[in-house]
């Protein structure tokens, strides 16, 4: 039996080689644009048996974990594959036992039948980095069989989890500064040491491309990728994972999100542009924030006097994918349309996100509106004190760009600290007490 079981491993020991060779393979010629993750990953590696790595398909989850020098070398398993998911399905505990630790699951929603196998080996081996897991759904959305409902009932305490975006400007224009944002002083003072600067051309270049890897890299033409992601997102993700029906009507639904990002949700609008009921609408839009691809920033509504509004405002993440799909062709088009504010604004949140989560952190983000229509674009707090920032597309910042921050003062129990305008400006300014004008390539 002894050498029987030597065979199996022998072969296993191959056979996963082959596909993390296959998987290479895939990305081979995508040229690699080092993740300021990395950092955040080294760090999650030292702390728990279980890491998983969760964001959109195809923005680099698996690049990440073939290119960081703890995890690059071991066998790597995709769950892509459907003769790996059929061996899960047919023997789940037999294909965990071929497959020792360390080891990478690629896509591993699909299978959760391993979650409590893998805690019943982290709970026995009490070892740290034993398994890698990548996964294309965060945060709430899918009513059953999600990512993050069977890790917070099968490895809570035994998992550390990264989330990552698409390529940062930061990235893309390789800089090493890897601090989340925030408008201070200090940390203006430790990002001019290298940012880098960008015209207003590169940067709606930039918000036209997107930030998937293949796009950013010109390693895949821009419209022939997202015709292809968009397909084989639906057709493989949300037809596997989720009850849509109507494939087309969904489609439909994906390109009225993109065309209200930057704006409040309103589900009864979305529900009859595409003819579906609201229950219909809430659904899908929350396969969209699992999978990645729209952020949900929640109003700020925490010791306000007045009274303010409770819903969220929407944001289509992938700011060339949002364009792909409304149909702006190119950067100067869409600069001069009628969506260029929302764009510009999305944009900014999107970095904004990017820095804290490629720091291994969850910001706290929110935006303020009243009933008086009173309104700030975006609201940071830490540790009791909200940053105000308004977003606007103007390169010629004002004072009074920040006069919406004075609602701030019916805000009871925390400290208004220092804030600004984001902007198109060329340079990092001042347009009044503790208020700046910030250049979105500063962030």
């Amino acid at each position: 039996m002894a050498k029987n079981t030597d065979f199996i491993d022998e072969r296993s020991e191959r056979r996963a080689r082959a596909l993390h060779g296959r998987a290479s393979e895939e990305t081979k010629g995508i040229p690699f644009i080092k993740r300021h993750a990395e950092k955040a990953l080294a760090e999650l590696v030292l702390s728990f048996p279980v890491i998983l790595v969760t964001g959109p398909r195809q923005i680099g989850k698996s690049t990440l974990l073939q290119n960081t020098p703890r995890t690059g070398k071991i066998p790597y398993i995709t769950f892509d594959d459907t003769s790996e998911i059929a061996a899960v399905k047919n023997d789940a505990k037999t294909f965990l036992s071929l497959h020792s630790p360390p080891v990478v699951f690629d896509e591993i929603q699909y299978v959760p039948e391993l979650f409590p196998l893998i805690k019943l080996k982290v709970d026995k081996n009490k070892k740290k980095a034993m398994y890698f897991l990548t996964g294309s759904q965060h945060g709430l959305g899918f009513e059953t069989r999600h990512l993050m409902k069977n890790i917070s009932e099968s490895l809570a305490g035994r998992i550390g989890i990264l989330q990552l975006m698409g390529l940062s400007v930061r990235e893309t224009g390789g800089d090493t500064f890897n601090k989340p944002f925030i408008p201070t002083m200090k940390y203006f003072t430790a990002r001019k040491k290298d940012v880098k600067n960008y015209s207003a051309f590169d940067i709606w270049k930039m918000i036209h491309t997107g930030s998937f890897p293949a796009v950013v890299s010109g390693f895949s033409r821009q419209k022939a990728f997202y015709d292809s992601y968009i397909r084989t997102y639906i057709e493989r993700d949300v037809r596997a994972l989720s009850n849509v029906g109507n494939e087309l009507q969904f489609m439909q639904f994906i390109t009225v999100a993109a065309n209200r990002t930057g704006q409040m949700v309103n589900f009864c609008d979305m529900a009859r542009d595409v003819q579906i009921s609201e229950p219909t609408a809430k659904k899908w839009l929350s396969i969209l924030v699992t999978s990645g691809l729209v952020y949900l920033l929640p109003p700020f509504s925490m010791n306000v006097e007045k009274r303010v509004v409770k819903t969220p405002k929407l944001y289509f993440l992938d700011t060339g994918l949002a364009a792909y799909l409304t149909k702006w062709t190119n950067p100067d088009v869409l600069r001069q349309g009628a969506a260029a504010g929302a764009f510009f604004e999305t944009f900014v949140v999107a970095e904004i996100l990017k820095s804290y989560y490629n720091a291994g952190m969850e910001p706290s983000l929110y935006y303020y509106r009243d009933k008086d229509k009173k309104e700030i674009d975006l609201l940071i707090m830490e540790n009791g004190t909200l940053y105000p920032l308004e977003i606007k597309m103007t390169a010629t910042p004002k004072e009074s760009d920040a006069a919406a921050f004075k609602v701030l003062k019916a805000v009871k129990g925390l400290n208004i600290g220092s804030g600004g305008l984001i902007c198109t400006t060329d340079s990092l300014g001042i347009i009044g007490k503790d208020r700046y004008s910030i250049p979105a390539f500063w962030l």
